[in-house]
């Protein structure tokens, strides 16, 4: 029998989209819970670790957003071909939060001026070089995808942050054809382009 599952998130993309989108290419249904952020204060005792996403199976509850995305991974056979490939997955996927992590100041920054300034710092400092690596690494593999000939997680974790960053900032991929291809393709597979066209609008 197939396990129920259900994804526990705010009503946004944030850390649980890649989740969704693992859900969505492998066809895999699944409750989508959106809580407010009222709500959460009421939750938060009760989940393992005080954070969310978290992914109920069967009953048991998995904590941490990349947990969750290489366990669905496993499940649905979107870690590569083998032990080697897997690892590069996981290798891209810890390098996205490496960047990432490096937004937190500008989460937090109320004031507008400011925050400008804060994603201006990083776009120079993390992110323009983290494009040009990803442009490297997929002219050097040469299937579209990031890692193998197939589609993996990394792909579709890779492809959150950077549709995201495309829709708000097309300029800095203007240098960057295979990127800007790689966008299109992932975002372009019938069954992501099917969750994203019919998901909740969210501002993140």
């Amino acid at each position: 029998m197939a396990p129920t599952y259900k994804l526990t998130y705010f009503d946004a993309r944030g850390r649980a989209e890649p989740a969704r989108l693992l859900f969505a290419q492998a066809g895999v249904n699944y409750e989508d819970i959106r809580i407010t952020h009222e709500a959460w204060g009421n939750l938060k005792a009760k989940t393992p670790f005080g954070q969310i996403p978290m992914l109920e199976i069967d009953g048991k509850v998995l904590p941490q957003s990349k947990a969750i995305c290489r366990y669905l991974a496993k499940q649905f056979k979107l870690t590569g071909k083998d032990d080697l490939e897997a690892a590069f997955c996981d290798a891209y996927v810890d390098t996205v939060e490496d960047v990432a992590s490096n937004l937190k100041a500008w989460w937090m920054e109320k004031d507008a001026e400011k925050k400008k300034e804060i994603w201006n710092k990083f776009a120079e400092e993390h992110l323009k070089p983290f494009l040009v690596k990803l442009e490297c690494i997929l002219k050097e593999n040469g299937s579209g995808y990031l890692v193998g000939k197939q589609l993996t997680w990394a792909d579709l974790y890779v492809f959150e942050l950077l549709n995201n960053i495309h829709a708000k900032h097309p300029e800095l991929f203007t240098s960057h054809a295979k990127l800007t291809e790689f966008i299109k393709h992932i975002g372009g597979q019938p069954k992501i382009k099917t969750w994203i066209e019919k998901r909740p609008k969210t501002e993140n």
